[in-house]
Order: C-alpha cells, then sequence, then structure tokens
C-alpha cells in the first residue's frame, strides 16, 4: 500500500489571466482502514459465497455508513463551507459577534431550514474566516501528509505563515538609525526578523477535513488541513499541495490513537474558455497593445532632438572598470575632459571627476581595483569654415590614478590618456600609465615615509602640451617609471543631420531599386553607355583643341608606322 501515495506534497504555481474567481476544485477524501476495510472485506466474503444473502449487502454498503468513510465536493474560490462545529456554534445567535459571524448565522439557519448540506467532512475556512489565522502551525506545513513524527517550524516557516495578518502593514524606517548610517555591519537579530522576509498582498483558503470517528464529528482536534491556495493580484495561484493529474492519490495519517489512513485526491474542474471568448480575448488585448503603443508614439513624437545645422553632436556613456599593476593600495582615479578647438559642452556638466576609493584584491598574481565607476559628457563640434571637410582633433581625457593611505595621505600612482573613438559603438580600451620620478633615493624615501611624489603641473603634458607650438617635442632628460593600467569600457554615439540626410538619400535609391525590379539589370548597361559616350566625347573635344601641325603630324606618324 505505501507503493501506492503520491508523496511529491511541495507546492504548485501557476499563472493564469483569467479571473480566480473561475477557479473550481474537485476534493475527494476516503477512509482506508479501519471501517472501510473491514467493510471491503467483509463484502468480498459475503460475493464470494454462493448465493449470498443480499440483506447482508446491503446493511454492509449502506448509504450512510458510506457516507462517514468518504466525502466529495467542488469548492470553488472562497466558497464558504461550514463545518459541523461551525454549524453547532453558529446556530446560537448570542455566540455572534461580529457582522462576519452575523451573517453566517443567517446562512446556516437557512442550510438547516432547506436541509440541503452539501459536505460533512470538508469545509472552508477562507481569507475573512477568525479561523485562518488561529490554525496549528502543524497543520500549516503539511507534515501530516508524508510522516507522522513532529518536527518544530523554523523561524522562516512561523514569518511566512503568519505573512497574510502583514500584508497591509506599511514598513517604516527605524527612527533609532540615523540617516547618515546607511551601512547596518551589525544588525541585531529583532532586525533580522522584521527586515529580512518578503511581504506579498495575499489572499488565503484552507480546504480542511474532519477525519474524527463516525458520530464524532465537529471536534476540533480532529481537523485537517487538505489543501491551501493562495493568489495575489498579478495572476499567480499557489497550491499545496499540487493536482494529482492522474497521479496515486495523498495519504493522510489521522490524529488519534487509531491513527487511521484516509486518501486524498485534488483535481481541477475549471471551466475551460471557450475558443470564441478566447479570440475575442486575444483581439482585445491586440487592440489594448495597438492603443498603448499609439499612446506612447504621441508622447515621443515623430520628430527625434537634433542638433543644428553643421554641427556635430559626441555623447559617450563611459565606466572605468578596473585598475591593475599599481604598487599601493586604494586607489582613486581624478580625470577631467580636455576640449581642442571647435568643440563645446554644455553650460551646466562638469568636464571633471573624482572616482571612489577603492581596495584591491588578489587576481590571477595581479591587484586589482575594480571601480565600475559611470561617467557622462555630451559635447559638441562645429567648424568654422563652410565646407570644411574632417574632424582635426578629436577631445582627450586625462586621468590621474591616486592611492590613499591610513594617515589620509595621497600619492601620485600613474598618468594617462584617453582619445575619444572616431567611430561609434562600445569599444573597450586598456591605458597604461606612468609616472615622473626624481633620481636618488631620498624621493623614494619620502614617497614611503610621508607620502607625496612628483607631480605634472601640466596634465596635459602625458600627451601633448596645449601651450606647445613647435614642430618637435623633446623630453629628453625627463625621468619616469612604467607603473599600471586602466580599463574602460566606452558607448559612443554621434549624431548630426548629415547623418539623417545621408541615411535618407539611401532609403530612397533603395525604394528606387525596388520599383524598378527586373529593370535594375538594364539600368546598369545604359549607365556603362552613358559613361562610355560621355567619354568618347570629351576625346573628340580634346582633338578639337589641339593645332591643325600637330594633328597632320600625328596622322603621318600614323601612317609610317603602319607601313
Amino acid at each position: 500500500m505505501a507503493d501506492g501515495w503520491n508523496t511529491d506534497t511541495g507546492e504548485a504555481v501557476y499563472r493564469s489571466r483569467d479571473a480566480v474567481k473561475n477557479l473550481k476544485i474537485k476534493v475527494r477524501i476516503e477512509r482506508v482502514t479501519s471501517t472501510a476495510a473491514l467493510s471491503q472485506h467483509l463484502q468480498q466474503q459475503v460475493l464470494s459465497q454462493q448465493g449470498g444473502e443480499d440483506i447482508e449487502l446491503k446493511t454492509l454498503s449502506s448509504p450512510a455508513q458510506k457516507g462517514d468513510n468518504e466525502d466529495e465536493i467542488v469548492v470553488g474560490w472562497q466558497e464558504k463551507i461550514f463545518s459541523q462545529y461551525e454549524m453547532e456554534l453558529f446556530q446560537n445567535e448570542a455566540a455572534c459577534q461580529t457582522p462576519l459571524d452575523r451573517q453566517y448565522h443567517k446562512e446556516v439557519k437557512a442550510l438547516l431550514k432547506a436541509k440541503n448540506r452539501s459536505s460533512h467532512r470538508i469545509f472552508t475556512y477562507t481569507d475573512h474566516d477568525r479561523y485562518t489565522n488561529c490554525l496549528p502551525l502543524h497543520q500549516l506545513q503539511h507534515t501530516d501528509l508524508l510522516t507522522t513524527t513532529k518536527t518544530g517550524p523554523t523561524f522562516l516557516a512561523e514569518r511566512m505563515a503568519s505573512v497574510r495578518n502583514r500584508r497591509q502593514e506599511r514598513r517604516t524606517m527605524d527612527s533609532s538609525i540615523p540617516k547618515t548610517k546607511i551601512i547596518n555591519w551589525e544588525p541585531t537579530e529583532e532586525f533580522v526578523k522584521s527586515s529580512r522576509v518578503v511581504n506579498n498582498a495575499m489572499q488565503t483558503m484552507h480546504i480542511m477535513g474532519d477525519l474524527g470517528p463516525p458520530g464524532r464529528l465537529g471536534q476540533k482536534e480532529n481537523e485537517c488541513l487538505l489543501i491551501t491556495i493562495k493568489t495575489d493580484g498579478n495572476g499567480t495561484v499557489i497550491v499545496k499541495p499540487d493536482f494529482n493529474k492522474g497521479k496515486e492519490p495523498y495519504r493522510i495519517v489521522a490524529e488519534g490513537a487509531n491513527r487511521e489512513i484516509w486518501r486524498l485526491t485534488l483535481e481541477n474542474i475549471s471551466a475551460s474558455m471557450k475558443s470564441e471568448e478566447k479570440n475575442k480575448e486575444q483581439n482585445m488585448y491586440k487592440d489594448l497593445y495597438v492603443r498603448h503603443k499609439e499612446y506612447l508614439s504621441g508622447l515621443v513624437g515623430q520628430d527625434f532632438e537634433m542638433p543644428p545645422a553643421g554641427t556635430l553632436r559626441y555623447l559617450m556613456n563611459g565606466e572605468i572598470v578596473s585598475a591593475q599593476g599599481f604598487e599601493y593600495d586604494n586607489l582613486y582615479i581624478h580625470f577631467f575632459l580636455e576640449l581642442p578647438k571647435n568643440w563645446s559642452s554644455l553650460p551646466f556638466q562638469s568636464l571633471s571627476e573624482v572616482t571612489q576609493t577603492c581596495r584591491t584584491k588578489s587576481l590571477k598574481k595581479e591587484d586589482v581595483a575594480f571601480f565600475s565607476y559611470p561617467f557622462t559628457f555630451e559635447v559638441f563640434y562645429m567648424s568654422e569654415k563652410d565646407g570644411e571637410e574632417g574632424i582635426p582633433q578629436w577631445p582627450v581625457i586625462y586621468f590621474k590614478v591616486l592611492s590613499l593611505d591610513f594617515w589620509q595621505r595621497y600619492r601620485t600612482e600613474g598618468y594617462g590618456y584617453l582619445l575619444f573613438p572616431a567611430t561609434p559603438g562600445k569599444h573597450t580600451m586598456t591605458c597604461h600609465t606612468w609616472r615622473p620620478i626624481q633620481t636618488g633615493t631620498v624621493s623614494a624615501m619620502r614617497r614611503f615615509f610621508i607620502g607625496g611624489s612628483a607631480e605634472l603641473e601640466d596634465h596635459s603634458y602625458v600627451r601633448i602640451p596645449g601651450t606647445f607650438k613647435g614642430d618637435r617635442l623633446s623630453r629628453f632628460g625627463f625621468c619616469t617609471e612604467t607603473t599600471g593600467s586602466v580599463t574602460f569600457n566606452l558607448h559612443c554615439i554621434q549624431q548630426a543631420r548629415a547623418f539623417v540626410d545621408a541615411a535618407v538619400l539611401r532609403r530612397r535609391r533603395q525604394k528606387v531599386f525596388e520599383h524598378l525590379g527586373g529593370f535594375s539589370q538594364q539600368g546598369a548597361v545604359c549607365t556603362i553607355l552613358e559613361a562610355f559616350q560621355r567619354a568618347r566625347r570629351k576625346m573628340q573635344e580634346a582633338r578639337e583643341s589641339l593645332p591643325r601641325d600637330v594633328i597632320n603630324t600625328g596622322s603621318q606618324l600614323q601612317q609610317e608606322s603602319s607601313a
């Protein structure tokens, strides 16, 4: 018998665009031990006897006894089905204290008057019931479905079990933590318990079963959790345990001295959507998407922001990825942008920035500091003369790598520069650095003990100084030392009206070729013939412009060579 049970009691998550009110679940429980097993055994004996008495068989399989051993019901979402305990409780109007209790009192009286109660052993606790919050925790964990051993719930299980109670509470900042203290390095146990549990707004419904012996229904200790259903407003439905889907039933071990075993079967019998309704819903979603697209297009507009005519707009979204190969730790980078002639930037844009201080970590026998520092530069180029072609110089980013020690003293670790890429797109560039040094050991000892080192007064000396006007730049006698390297990720965008005009012209040519279709080859031949005719006319005009004696001499030489 143990081999015929379904042991997968984990929760299943479903996504549905249909309303959760259309959910229908068929729940069936059946007792497989004690009285039911004896009844089946006696039935088999009676059937095996020749000429068995019909009276005994009818007595053993009477409807009353069968209803005590099994129960089946179809439950909808948040459908209230009263238990025997609730039927007895809400009969007394004096026990009803809340408006919900008084409503249940009316419903119970109507059921008793109509005598059409659908179930005796299966009942539900909806999201509005006070019993939902009072269920024993061991019942909420479905531990009785597989084993009879009692295990204590973890802290996370307790928090998740009571998450429904806190779904409407708004989390506020702890006033005891000052605003300047962003990172809490030593969180207390109370802080962990109150801040590290997901709190989503969920609606819950429990389908219960009364597993008490016949004639003793309505006792709270015999209640057992069969299935839990949770849903949120985004179409997510969580069912625990999952539907059987043709697999073996689940096993439930009842509490008490008899330890009776029950069989649980769950089936999703929700009505499927008709093809006409499904097509109607898809068309409705398509119309909604089209309207939303038109709304967004109306917000964006058809014309994008364009720079003035004759102006190139250059936008760089960059990132300082890492720095490696430097002597000391706690590195930071100071960088600024130099704009050559005919380049300009926005008035409010800062052309100089400083990164955060970053510690190095060992990576493949190399000390690497990962900055991941983003920066953005937007510059414009406009030529002075009309018709000037090409861009003479590109903007340059000069940077300086520095280190900071425990006493807040800094040292210059290296200088470098980065030239703006001429082509748009993504570029990953590694720039090597150097630093000036002084001969002798005094400067090295000063750098080690008290910090500081030789620095450049003009950072553009890393490349070509802006004040240099000569033809040759000599750096003879200037002592330097190679240090490390800095890696950049650059995403460059270039925008100009000339690009748009060229794209439109190319698009128009493509449309013309598409309209020509099969005449494209004929058009190519005509183009070649026209070019040949133009070349022939130019040769004739050049020949007519020559003097007459030169033409006669050329003809005589041609006749002699032919002779």
